[in-house]
């Protein structure tokens, strides 16, 4: 049996890893979500076959009833939201990680505790160094994944959250945590308190960190936090791995805590941070100290006719899609849109920021669904040194990304943040539902620039009037 049991694990190692390598294309994407689901299913299986904690039945249960969950949630979830689920899914994995890493130091030092023995140190040396640390690290994912999909969902404020003394408190809850990981680790109680209840303390810790740890991020930043949290997770899965002695879990988290730090550096490459400001991001943050002076102006509105006539004159068009293509679920009739740019002459392309929308590769996942071709899909640093060629560039419901003030105004929070910058193109069509910010929370000064026209309106329903003035 445990020949068979080591099989599975391997065959399902070898799956997650064909299925990683597969999902770096969107050809073969689909192919690869399904091969890592395949392999989580025979991890699975080997996992149960092997133990005899639980009744199988149990464990039989808890698989029908979560697979139910995640296919309903997963084909109910509309685009808009699905940042929130992404962000949701992070915070299940650290915590269902904190749990396992709990229940097997319990289970460890359960006989200390029928014997009224305080120290709890039978637990070995080479058990509570990933437990504590699992401990750690999914109790951080767990409530600063809540966090992102409060701020995601405008639960909560998008803005970075600071108040008087954060940075101390960060100091104060880093170093009892700290503390009480050597602690529990030694095996040495503490003011009457045994290991068991000092590891119950640095989990309650670890949960008020990963709040405090992410409230002070602004909403630009969330893509980056999303990516470092399922870093995190996978992280916690991986040293969870080692607490339970479980292979294929180390395997999975290693892949899974790997593939998000690559992911967390192009992003914090694209926002132009370093990874350490992002991790210490609850250390630096600092209070908005923008201004509204420059970022002000008379808009100049366009309507679609007019619209019509600037697009049918274009050789080269430029769109930059951003969340509002995702809230008006707009991406199918831009597709159209393309089609009759091309038709008429035109050559289209997409610029894509790295953290365009409220995760990564959000914009990539709305258009592949609209079927527009991958190649068309330019990133930021191959489209910027092109821009002067670029005749109309079609902003749709994108906003901190194309901010100027990231470039030109100091005091932004935004500042030194690489933009897609479409104010060296000829003409900006920035369709918007009105003049809010982004967010981020920042004022757009492209709004009032002299090549600037703003389109108000649903951006579905107005790129279905331009469909149509093409057409007809």
């Amino acid at each position: 049996m445990n020949e068979i049991v080591g099989l599975f694990y391997i065959v399902a190692s070898i799956l997650f890893i064909l299925g990683m390598k597969l999902m770096s294309s969107p050809d073969t994407a689909r192919k690869g979500n399904m091969l890592s689901a395949v392999g989580m299913l025979l991890a699975i299986i080997a996992a149960v076959s092997a133990t005899s904690i639980i009744g199988v039945k149990f464990i039989v249960i808890g698989l029908i009833v979560g697979s139910i969950i995640g296919a309903i949630g997963a084909r109910t979830v509309a685009m808009t939201d699905m940042p929130q689920m992404v962000a949701l899914l992070n915070g299940f994995g650290g915590i269902a990680s904190l749990l396992v890493a709990f229940g097997e130091y319990y289970s460890l030092s359960r006989p200390s505790l029928i014997d009224k023995v305080l120290t709890g140190g039978d637990v070995a040396l080479a058990s509570s160094i990933p437990i504590i640390l699992t401990i750690i690290i999914g109790g951080v994912t767990f409530t600063g994944s809540l966090v992102a999909w409060g701020k995601l969902s405008r639960k909560l404020p998008s803005k970075a959250i600071i108040f008087p003394g954060m940075k101390l408190v960060n100091v104060l809850i880093i170093a009892a945590i700290v503390v009480l990981s050597v602690l529990v680790v030694a095996g040495i109680p503490v003011l009457g308190l045994s290991t068991l209840q000092l590891t119950i303390v640095a989990i309650a810790l670890s949960l008020v960190f990963g709040i405090l740890f992410v409230i002070p991020i602004g909403g630009a930043d969330m893509p980056v936090v999303i990516s470092l949290l399922n870093s995190y997770s996978g992280v916690a899965a991986c040293s969870a791995g080692f607490a339970i002695n479980s292979t294929v879990l180390v395997v999975s988290g290693a892949l899974v805590g790997a593939s998000g730090l690559i992911l967390t550096q192009i992003m914090t490459k694209a926002m132009n941070r370093s990874l350490m400001n992002v991790l210490l991001s609850g250390f630096t943050a600092k209070k908005d100290t923008s201004t509204d002076e420059g970022e002000t102006g008379e808009v100049k509105p366009i309507n679609v006719e007019d619209t019509y006539i600037l697009l049918e004159a274009a050789s080269n068009v430029l769109i930059v899609p951003g969340y509002g293509m995702a809230v008006a679920q707009a991406q199918h009739v831009v597709s159209e849109l393309v089609e009759q740019l091309e038709e008429n002459g035109a050559e289209v392309n997409f610029a894509i920021h790295p953290v365009a929308g409220r995760m990564p590769g959000h914009m990539n996942v709305l258009l592949a669904e609209a079927n527009v071709p991958y190649d068309k899909l330019r990133e930021m640093d191959e489209m910027n040194p092109l821009m002067e060629n670029v005749d109309v560039a079609i902003i749709i419901g994108a906003n901190d990304v194309v901010n100027p003030s990231a470039q030109e105004n100091e005091g932004s929070p935004i500042y030194g943040m690489p933009v897609i910058e479409v104010t060296r193109a000829r003409n900006v069509i920035v369709m918007k539902r009105s003049m809010n910010a982004g967010f981020s929370g920042v004022q757009n000064p492209l709004f009032f620039k002299d090549n600037t026209r703003m389109l108000f309106g649903d951006a579905k329903g107005t790129v279905q009037e331009l469909v149509g003035e093409f057409k007809s």
